[in-house]
């Protein structure tokens, strides 16, 4: 069997480069390092070679989701599968509430959790779906994300979409682009919504939590990213061995909005 092919910095950074990633920008990153393919020095290398590439004026972003603590997630539901009610409660007991500073992120990958840990970044306080910067906006971006709004208008989401960010998909599809979900707290005035449950603590010790916030249902944001791609011109191109994807959000934020609005129902 061959030996993988090693993929060095210099060339991720220069094909970022003629991707379009500039100094200055704010980008919001979904990626996936084994697609990349073995890089020389690992997903640290890769967050380098991004903040080289922003600079000191520019602000590297990324979901830093959690679903340990919630029993309302798809991963709870698959974790009790099979347990008695006396296991389920003992399980229950069990789960951790989200700790801004600790909490691993959940799926999210190796770059992700490598920026969640890089000395002096920030990270929202949503218990479900926080996101973790560093840059110069990472303070402001990072604040104020109320508990109970995943992705609308009191989350990190809104204020990438009013500062002009761009979202990168490095070797992800667009099932993956949190920045959809924008698009549904807007294409209604009255989208629906649902209960979502979690393990919080609010200053006074763990305690579940059950707040109302707009369903979020990714089950057909592949299609709308390929309507997206076929209809709004973006960048696309190989970063390592990984198809990559570059678009400002508010772009595509604005497109769901409008194919939302013609296949939902309110």
């Amino acid at each position: 069997m061959a030996a993988p092919t090693l993929v060095r910095p210099r060339d991720l950074a220069r094909h970022l480069r003629d991707l379009g990633v500039r100094r200055g920008q704010t980008l919001l990153v979904h990626a996936s390092m084994s697609s990349v393919g073995w890089v020389e020095g690992g997903a640290a290398a890769i967050v380098a070679v991004l903040r080289g590439l922003l600079g000191p004026e520019g602000t590297l972003v990324v979901p830093t989701l959690t679903t340990g603590n919630s029993d309302t997630s798809p991963e709870y539901l698959r974790a009790i599968a099979g347990m008695g009610p006396d296991e389920v409660a003992a399980y229950r007991a069990r789960m951790p509430a989200f700790d801004p500073a600790t909490t691993p992120s959940t799926g999210m990958g190796r770059i992700a959790e490598e920026v969640r840990t890089c000395p002096g970044a920030y990270r929202s306080a949503h218990p479900q779906s926080s996101f973790a910067a560093v840059g110069r906006r990472a303070g402001e971006l990072m604040d104020g994300h109320a508990p109970d709004c995943h992705y609308g208008p009191r989350s990190p989401l809104a204020r990438l979409y009013e500062t002009g960010a761009h979202v990168l998909l490095l070797g992800v599809g667009f099932d993956r682009c949190t920045g959809f979900h924008l698009a549904e707290y807007r294409y209604t005035e009255n989208p629906p919504t649902r209960s979502y449950r979690c393990v919080v603590d609010f200053g006074t010790g763990p305690m579940w939590w059950e707040y109302q916030d707009v369903v979020l249902d990714d089950r057909d944001m592949g299609r709308l990213g390929a309507d997206f791609e076929r209809t709004v011109k973006i960048r696309r191109g190989r970063v390592g061995n990984a198809d990559t994807r570059l678009f400002p959000l508010a772009s595509a934020v604005d497109y769901a909005i409008c194919w939302y609005a013609s296949r939902r129902k309110p």
